[in-house]
This record gives C-alpha cells, structure tokens and sequence, in this order.
C-alpha cells in the first residue's frame, strides 16, 4: 500500500500508542524493498492527501506519520518519515488548509505484532496548529502551523545574511520599497477590512479603516528618514574631522497585538527598515492573516529575501527568540504581563526594548468645554473598536457645573449603538474579541454597581448581549470612585466611568491616580489652561480636545506601567539604530 489513512482501534488503539486522545494514522509512502519511494513519488502522495482530505480530526486528536510494517530498517524509516514530512508540511502550507493538530515521528509502533524500535530519531519534529477563533460566530477562521525550530532557525540565518545588503541600500532604494508595500494595502483594503472583521470583530463598516492610519504613518516615517539618520556633524576643529553616525543595530523582533494589528505593527516595521534592520514580525496568532500581508506587501515591493520575515510562534519560542543573540532589539506592544516576559527574556542580553503596554487613560471636561463636542469625542474614544484600544478613554472626570448636562447627553449617544455581528454593515459597535475578555468587563461593571455604581444602560436594549460570548452591551457608570476596579483596572471594553469634580487641582489628581500613563485628555475653551494642566499630569501624550489618535510627527510613548520606549517621530529612530562616532585626525 503506497498511502493510506486508517483510524487507530484495537491493537492500534491511541492508548496502545502512548496518545491520550484518539488518532489518525496517516500510513506511508515507502515501496516493498523498504528502501522507500523516490522523492518525486512521495511528492505526489503528499500533494493527493492535501487536495483530497475530507477534513481535521477531532480537537485535540494527534496525527502521527508513521511507516508501514515492511520498512524493517531504522535509518530507512528515518528517511522516507522526514521526505513524508517535508512535502506534506510544504504543500499543505502552499494551499493554506492544514489538517493537521500535530504531527510527530513514530517511536513505538507495533504493526502486526511487530516492534520497531526507532532510537535513531532524536529530535521530535511536532507542527501545533493554531485556530484563530472568529469571535463573530465562533467558528474557525484559520488555521495555521506554529513554526518549528528549523523554521526559527532558518529565519534568523536569512536576517543575518540580508543584514549586509540591506545596510548597504541608499535611503532612496529603501524608499521605493517600503513605499510599494505601502501601496499594496490600499490595493488590497476591501479584502484586508474583511480579514480584520473576521479575525478580530471589529465591524465591517469600521474594519479596513487603521489601513489609511497605516499609511499615514509610513508615509511620514519614510518622508523623515534620511534627515533623523543623517550622521551629526559636528563644529569645525582644525586637523579634525568628527561626526556621528547612525548604525542600524541588525535584526528587530516585532511583537504586534490583535487589537490594531497593522497600526500597531507599522509603527516599528517601517522605521526598522528604514533604518538599515532586518525585520522579524510575529503577530498574535489572533490574526495570524495580517503578518501574512505584510509579508506578501514586502515581497511584491521587492524587498529583498531575509529582510523582512514572519514567523507564527508559540510564546515558548518567542522568549527563546528574544534570548537569541541574533535578536538585537525588541519592539513589542501588548499587555503589562506580556512586557513582564520580554524584559525577562532579554535579561543580561543588553539590548533595547520598546514596551507599549497596557492604559487606563483619563479625560477631564472642563466647565468650559463644548459639551456637545466633548461627549461625541470622548464617547467615541471610550467605545470605538469595542473599547479595545490601549489608548482608549476609560475613565472621565466631568466638572460639576456641567456633570449632569455630559452624563444624560452621553447615555444617549451610547444607546444608540447597535450591537450586532462584525460582519453586518449595520453594527457599529461589534463582539469583544473573546468571551473571556467580556465575562472579565462584566465582571468589573456587577463589582462597581454592587460598590453604589450606577449603571445607565440597559442590556436589554442590545438583544445580542450574552454573557458567555464576545457580545456586551455598552454600559456608562456613575456614582464611581477609585475603590473600584473598573476606575482602576484596564477593561479593554466598551464601558465607561465618569466621576464628578469639583476643580482642576481634583481632576489631576485623580487623573494621576493610576498605574498607567499612556495618554490623558482635556476639554476646554482655553487651550492655554488646558496646556499648563497637561503639564502636571502623568502621560506619554496629552490631548487637548482630541483623543485615541496618533500623530506620526509626535513620539508615542508611555510612562509607568504603560510602558517605556517610543516610536514614530524623529525620536523613535533613536532607538532603532546605535550611534557611532568617527574621530579622524587629518593633520600629522
């Protein structure tokens, strides 16, 4: 039998092989000799199998490559496993549909009574499949392998061997590629918007619209370059000639989260490259499909192979690849925990890291302010993308002289939304990206109001609401305080608490009441006052009648536990290469 697949009962039973969970044996190629099949003919066999599969075992089920029973020698199995392995793994990634939970050689298998004791294989090879779980339906949007240790290793061989050629690129040449990359996302947006609806649920209408923010940013990071990495040249000093250059530092690790998945990752690519780097992405493998474009935008662009690179990984091997000398800076966004483990995986290594990481940012409206254009403003920064933004308002402090004027304006706004499915053009306010995370935002909201909250929106006004899935309603709270967790812990979801104030010195301290200090907002009609408050409150940025955008010409930047750090700007460019001095004496 050249191919075959078999499910695993009796004698072959999972627990007979050592499985914890019922299998399938996929049962080839070799030939009668035992010597196995030529390359081409295992080629075949494997391509048949990816086209003609009927489906994926059950969860949690174990594929196992193993070789029939007339495959008598251990070296022989060894290699037609591998061959088997090889073109399988390649064309089922080629198609994009892999069937597979996890693949692992044979080491124990009986087959008719007989024993093959395989001792020559010591590496496992498994492939982990990931499933990104649409938080729309709940169904599984994609599948993709985790890559394997090779995979890694190869990856960082062909950042190392492009490092050189891509240093050695005129700012000009480095231009015209990540602007042809650039290009490709508002070719492909329509498609791309889709992906974000699915992926992640943020509403359709809403979904490619970080695309034209992508843009933005790249453009001007591109526009800047060559003057923030001119060498620094340095006053005249007679039989000297001194200046500074700025090195690229070699290869830049990109951890980007789900959230935002190509806002927040432009943010340190094109800079990266820009710069001189090579680039390594690894995306949440929430959105697995968005490190794909940006991988196939650099290869249209013609950038060249080993200069920009994705891999989907386990967060095992992500530390591993952080701890890996051939890593030589770390630019991550994601949570105050995940920033934790970069910081530990880098420890001793003396490189730099850019943590942009969790927030908790407050709004003050000044009695001043345009009520009117403060509640749309804020509101929007509170719940747009379902409140999922790390730079979000979370927590509004509206002077008394005009509290309940903002509160019965803002419960208006908010129940206006309509919650419904990401895909329906008609939703604006989508599911969160898991059950988990909603259950954990309801259960701030049910503390604060068994604390004296009170909550002004009623769920029954959003018919999709559940508890136990991503679909929440919105919800306002008043009569809050800083003894409560949802005034104190990031939510990351579509609620809001909004507190009153009595003066400006109140509103500062309670706006500086925090762990985090991303961004802070204010309304007013004076913009000089507003200005000598932001001085005293604790931020990377201060908005001043705006919020939850970023200006590619300002750094982005956070303090305490949001993190440390910055991109964008002339600034961000600082930390993306290394200052190199040329101290020449001319005269002798």
């Amino acid at each position: 039998m050249l191919f075959g697949i078999v499910k695993a009962k009796g004698q072959h039973s999972a627990s007979f092989l050592g499985l914890s969970t019922p299998a399938t044996l996929l049962i080839g190629p070799v030939g009668h000799d035992g010597l196995g099949l030529p390359v081409s003919d295992i080629e075949r066999v494997s391509t048949t199998y990816a086209r003609v599969s009927t489906g994926t075992p059950d969860k949690g089920a174990t594929v196992c490559m193993c070789t029939p029973r007339n495959q008598t020698a251990p070296q022989c199995m060894y290699i037609t496993y591998h061959r088997w392995l090889y073109f399988l793994g390649r064309t089922l990634r080629l198609n994009g549909a892999i069937p597979l939970y996890a693949v692992r050689p044979p080491t124990d298998l009986y087959f008719a009574q007989q024993r093959f004791a395989i001792d020559v294989i010591k590496e496992t090879i498994m492939i982990e499949l990931k499933e990104t779980i649409s938080p729309i339906d709940d169904s599984v949007y994609v599948r993709r392998p985790l890559a394997t240790q090779a995979q890694i290793q190869r990856a960082i061989d062909n950042s190392a061997s492009a490092a050189g050629v891509w240093k050695a690129t005129t700012m000009t040449d480095r231009a015209a590629v990540c602007r042809k990359a650039v290009a490709y996302f508002e070719r492909n947006k329509d498609a791309i918007g889709e992906e974000i609806c699915w992926q992640m649920g943020r509403p359709i209408r809403y979904a490619a619209c970080e695309l034209a923010g992508l843009a933005e940013r790249a453009e001007y990071m591109i526009d800047i370059a060559e003057q923030a990495l001119a060498p620094i040249q340095l006053p005249e000093k007679p039989g000297f000639i001194r200046e500074i250059r700025r090195e690229p530092l070699g290869t830049v690790l990109v951890i980007a989260p789900w959230n935002y998945p190509y806002l927040t990752a432009v943010n340190a690519i094109i800079p990266a490259l820009m710069a001189g780097n090579t680039v390594i992405l690894k995306h949440s493998a929430q959105v697995p499909l968005c490190a794909e474009r940006f991988q196939s935008a650099f290869d249209e662009a013609g950038l060249p192979e080993g200069v920009f690179q994705h891999l989907h990984l386990s967060h095992a091997d992500t530390e591993q690849l952080i701890a890996n000398p051939a890593v030589h800076y770390v630019a991550f966004t994601g949570s105050v925990p995940g920033g934790a483990m970069v910081e530990r995986a880098a420890a001793g290594r003396f490189i730099g890291l850019g943590l942009e990481l969790g927030g908790k940012d407050p709004a003050y409206v000044r009695a001043d302010a345009d009520i009117d254009y403060a509640v749309e403003t804020a509101i929007d920064g509170a719940f747009f993308n379902s409140g999922q933004s790390c730079c979000g308002i979370e927590r509004i402090y509206v002077h008394a002289d005009v509290y309940d004027q903002f509160v019965e304006r803002a419960v208006a706004l908010v129940n206006g939304y309509v919650l419904g499915r990401s895909d329906d053009p008609e939703t604006t306010l989508g599911p969160l990206v898991k059950a988990s995370a909603a259950d954990f935002v309801r259960g701030q909201i049910a503390d604060a109001v068994a604390a004296g909250a009170k909550a002004h929106i009623d769920p029954a006004g959003f018919p999709m609401n559940k508890p136990g899935t991503p679909y929440m309603a919105p919800q306002v709270l008043t009569d809050v305080n800083h003894s409560m967790r949802v005034m104190t812990e990031e939510s990351f979801g579509p609620v809001v608490g909004i507190q009153r104030v009595t003066s400006d010195d109140e509103a500062v301290e309670l706006m500086n009441d925090s762990e985090f200090g991303l961004t802070a907002v204010i309304f007013t009609a004076d913009t000089k006052a507003g200005m000598a408050l932001g001085e005293r409150i604790e931020t990377g940025t201060l908005f001043v009648n705006r919020c939850d955008y970023l200006d590619p010409a300002l750094a982005w930047t956070g303090i305490k536990n949001s993190g440390r750090g910055c991109t964008l700007s002339s600034v961000g460019y600082e930390a993306l290469t290394r200052p190199k001095s040329f101290h020449i004496k001319t005269l002798l």
